[in-house]
């Protein structure tokens, strides 16, 4: 009875450890399945949600293309007023009275108006001034000269200013630029009246 009893007792031992393993190997490999199926999803929706800002991004991109392609010929011709405008006031004697004077004033206004009109469209003025930096992006350089008070590379004087919509350059400022070793240091050759700019030489 004992020894049935024992084989009884090692065998339901042994069964409840079957028992108890199984579940626990079956749970893991159903845990693991889950997981990686997650994970796999996880990356879907993040790929998903990358993508998404990919094309707002390129939507948003082509819409500012569109727009400023949609107004660079308008603006360009609005640039031959702005021009005539700054023909018309160099015309006009700064203590002109009377008439003039009248005239000089509704230019400048005329002007101003225009030219907030251009900034509230995304159109800036590129007007450089004496010893700015020459920026091949914004200005073309139409000479090159010795100067004895803006150093090298720089912008001496401006011809006619430019603009730049949205920060494109739709006209380059026309300048002329100081010649390679210009600058203070360099002042003494150009004090002689009968120095030119051909006859320079940096090394003086």
């Amino acid at each position: 009875m004992n020894d049935i009893n024992d084989e009884t007792r090692d065998q339901l031992e042994q069964d409840i450890h079957e028992a108890d393993l199984a579940p626990e190997g079956d749970d893991t490999a159903v845990v693991d399945a889950l997981i990686a199926e997650r994970d796999q999803w996880k990356d879907r929706a993040l790929r998903a949600v990358a993508e998404a800002e990919n094309v707002k991004r390129r939507a948003e991109t082509q819409q500012n293309d569109a727009r400023a392609y949609a107004i660079q010929r308008f603006a360009k011709d609005l640039l031959g007023v702005a021009d005539t405008l700054e023909r018309g006031l160099a015309t006009v004697p700064k203590d002109a009275e009377g008439p003039a004077a009248a005239m000089l004033t509704g230019l400048e206004l005329t002007q101003k108006s225009l030219l907030s009109a251009f900034e509230a469209n995304g159109l800036t003025r590129v007007d450089p001034a004496p010893g700015d930096a020459f920026d091949p992006h914004l200005h073309q350089a139409m000479m090159e000269q010795p100067s004895d008070t803006v150093p090298g590379g720089a912008v001496i004087q401006t011809l006619q200013p430019g603009y730049a919509l949205f920060g494109r350059t739709v006209r380059a400022a026309m300048v002329v630029v100081a010649a390679k070793g210009s600058g203070s240091a360099a002042g003494g050759a150009y004090a002689d009246p009968n120095t030119t700019g051909g006859n320079f030489d940096a090394k003086a």
